[in-house]
C-alpha cells in the first residue's frame, strides 16, 4: 500500500530518514516497522510562523517494497546521422544536443569559448586582475553563462516542457537527487563544471563533436537556406540545420545576423544594481533569527514593488554568495551572482532591477536600440569604477538619501569597488524609482533598508534586449529556412531550466523539418 501525505517536519528531522518515518508514522498512525520507505516527492521551508519548519509532499510505503529510479545517461550512436550544428555550448546547447542524439541526430558544437579547465584561468585573471578575455569569461565558454550563475534551477517553465526531465538529466550527470524535490532546487557554481563535463563526455562518446574555441563569423546561405557556417579561423561546416543558442551576451552575433539581412527585434530588459547584505540580516528578517542554526539553509527573499507604473524587483537571489565580474569587453562593468553549494559565504545579493522598454530609447525603431542603451550604461560604470573592472558602489541609505558613501562596507566583489554616486552611472527612470522601492522593500522585510547593505552598479544582463525571430510552428527564423533562434540569447528563455527546455524543443523541431 503507498499512500501520499504531506509531513510537517522540524529542521532537525528534515534530513535524518529515521525521524522522517517516525514523524510519518505517527501522522499514519501505522506502526514504524511496517513503514518500508517515505519517499519525498516535494519539500519546501515555510517561514511564515513564529517556528520554521520543512513541508514535505510524500509517499509513504507500507508493507509495499520501494525500487529506486535509476537516473542513467545512456545515449544511442550518432557517428553517421544527420548533422546539426549547434551554436553555443550553454544549457540550451548541451541539452539542444542531448536531444539531438535521442533523436538520432549528430550534433556538432561550436563554442566560441574555452572548455572548463582552460576557462577557470581566464576567470582568475577576471578576479584578481581585472582583465577581461572577450572570448572566455563568465558568460563565454563550457556551460555558457549557466556554469557560473549559481545553480539555481527554479523555473515556471511547466507549460514550455518537461522540467522533470531537465532535472533527471542533471542528476544523471552528477547533481544530488535533492534538486528533483527542493522547491528552489540549486546544485552550486562548485558542483557545476563537473556536470557539464559529463554532459559533453555523454555527447562525445555517442558520436556528437564538441569544437572549442570556434566563434561563428558568418552563416553560409543560399537563397532562402541554411548551407552551414564559417567559422573565425576560416573553417566551413555544412549542415542543413543549425540551432542559434549563443546566450544574452553575444552581441556580435546580433550585428551578424543584421549584416547578413535577417531580421532581429529590439527586445524589453531589466537594468539596475546588485544588492547585498551580511546574510545575517536576511535570516534575522527571515527566520526571526540571526542563528539559523546547523538545519537550516541561508535563507532567500522576492520582493517586488509597483513604482510609477513600472515593477521593481529583485533577481537572481543568490543566499551565502558572491558578487560576480560578468564583463565581456574591456570598456564594461556588468556584475551577476552565484552561491556554492552550501551557500556558506556570509552575504546574501540579488539583482535589484527596473524593466527598460522601447520608451526609453530615442530610436525605437532601430532593433539594436536597446542594447545599444545597455551597453552605454555598463561603459559608464566602467568609467565611474575608474578601470581593472572595479565597480561603483554606494550604500543603500547613502544612494537614497543622494550622498556619497565615505566608505564601503566589506563585500564580495574581488575585482574591488568604488565609492561613486550611482545616479552618475543608472538612467534616471532605474535610480529615481530605486530611489522610491528600496525604503518600500524595507517596510515589507524588517531590517533590509539598511545602510549596511551596498548597491553595486551594474546588473545589466538579466535577459537579451534583442529577440531573434522565429516562427511559432516550425521554430525557424522567418528569413532562413533551417536556422532555429533558441534560449536565452534569441530571447525565449529566462535560467537554466527554461533555455534547457528551449533547446530540447529546438531540437524536436530540426527532426521535425528532416522529416
Amino acid at each position: 500500500m503507498i499512500k501520499q501525505i504531506e509531513l510537517v517536519l522540524a529542521p532537525h528531522q528534515a534530513d535524518d530518514e529515521k525521524e522522517i518515518k517516525t514523524v510519518a508514522s505517527r501522522s499514519l498512525k501505522v506502526a514504524e516497522s511496517r513503514i518500508v520507505k517515505v519517499h519525498i516527492l516535494k519539500r519546501s521551508i515555510d517561514a511564515r510562523g513564529k517556528n520554521v519548519v520543512f513541508r514535505a509532499k510524500a509517499d509513504i510505503y507500507i508493507d509495499e517494497p520501494y525500487v529506486a529510479e535509476i537516473f542513467t545517461k545512456s545515449y544511442p550512436p550518432v557517428h553517421d546521422k544527420k548533422r546539426v550544428i549547434i551554436i553555443g555550448a550553454g544549457p540550451a546547447g548541451l541539452f539542444a544536443a542531448l536531444r539531438c542524439i535521442e533523436l538520432g541526430m549528430k550534433p556538432i558544437i561550436l563554442e566560441r569559448g574555452k572548455e572548463i579547465r582552460q576557462r577557470r584561468r581566464d576567470l582568475a585573471a577576471i578576479n584578481k586582475e581585472g582583465l577581461v578575455n572577450p572570448e572566455s569569461n563568465y558568460c563565454f565558454g563550457e556551460g555558457g553563462a549557466g556554469t557560473y550563475s549559481d545553480g539555481k534551477l527554479y523555473t515556471r517553465s511547466n507549460k514550455r516542457g518537461d522540467v522533470q526531465y531537465v532535472l533527471k538529466t542533471f542528476v544523471a550527470h552528477g547533481a544530488t537527487e535533492d534538486i528533483l524535490v527542493d522547491a528552489r532546487p540549486h546544485i552550486g557554481t562548485n558542483k557545476l563544471p563537473q556536470i557539464i563535463t559529463a554532459m559533453r563526455e555523454s555527447i562525445l562518446n555517442a558520436g556528437g563533436e564538441v569544437i572549442f574555441d570556434c566563434k561563428v563569423q558568418e552563416l553560409l546561405i543560399s537563397g532562402n537556406v541554411l548551407q552551414g557556417v564559417l567559422s573565425s579561423n576560416g573553417d566551413k561546416i555544412e549542415a542543413d540545420a543549425a540551432i542559434l543558442a549563443t546566450g544574452h551576451s553575444a552581441r556580435d552575433v546580433f550585428y551578424m545576423l543584421q549584416r547578413q539581412g535577417l531580421s532581429i527585434e529590439a527586445k524589453p530588459f531589466a537594468l539596475g544594481v546588485r544588492i547585498e547584505h551580511p546574510q545575517q540580516i536576511i535570516d534575522q528578517a527571515q527566520y526571526h533569527s540571526a542563528d539559523r542554526g546547523p538545519y537550516l539553509p541561508p535563507s532567500y527573499y522576492s520582493l517586488v514593488e509597483q513604482v510609477d507604473n513600472r515593477g521593481v524587483f529583485s533577481f537572481c537571489m543568490c543566499p551565502g554568495g558572491i558578487i560576480a565580474p560578468c564583463s565581456t569587453d574591456f570598456n564594461e562593468i556588468v556584475v551577476n551572482g552565484w552561491s556554492p553549494s552550501k551557500r556558506n559565504n556570509p552575504f546574501a545579493n540579488s539583482g535589484t532591477v527596473v524593466q527598460i522598454g522601447l520608451e526609453d530609447v530615442a530610436d525605437p525603431a532601430n532593433p539594436l536600440s536597446l542594447l545599444n542603451f545597455q551597453a552605454a550604461v555598463e561603459q559608464r560604470a566602467y568609467q565611474a569604477g575608474g578601470g581593472q573592472l572595479v565597480a561603483p558602489a554606494q550604500r543603500m541609505v547613502d544612494f537614497v538619501e543622494g550622498k556619497l558613501s565615505v566608505d564601503l562596507p566589506e563585500n564580495s566583489y574581488l575585482p574591488g569597488t568604488r565609492s561613486a554616486e550611482l545616479v552618475e552611472v543608472l538612467p534616471s527612470i532605474v535610480y529615481e524609482r530605486l530611489r522610491k522601492a528600496l525604503p518600500a522593500f524595507g517596510r515589507k522585510m524588517k531590517g533590509y533598508y539598511t545602510n549596511e547593505a551596498i548597491l553595486v552598479g551594474v546588473e545589466s544582463r538579466t535577459s537579451s534586449p534583442v529577440r531573434v525571430p522565429r516562427d511559432k510552428e516550425t521554430l525557424q527564423h522567418p528569413d532562413l529556412k533551417g536556422l532555429f533562434p533558441c534560449g536565452e540569447g534569441a530571447g525565449y528563455a529566462g535560467g537554466i531550466v527554461s533555455a534547457a527546455i528551449d533547446g530540447m524543443n529546438c531540437a524536436e523541431a530540426v527532426k521535425n523539418m528532416f522529416l
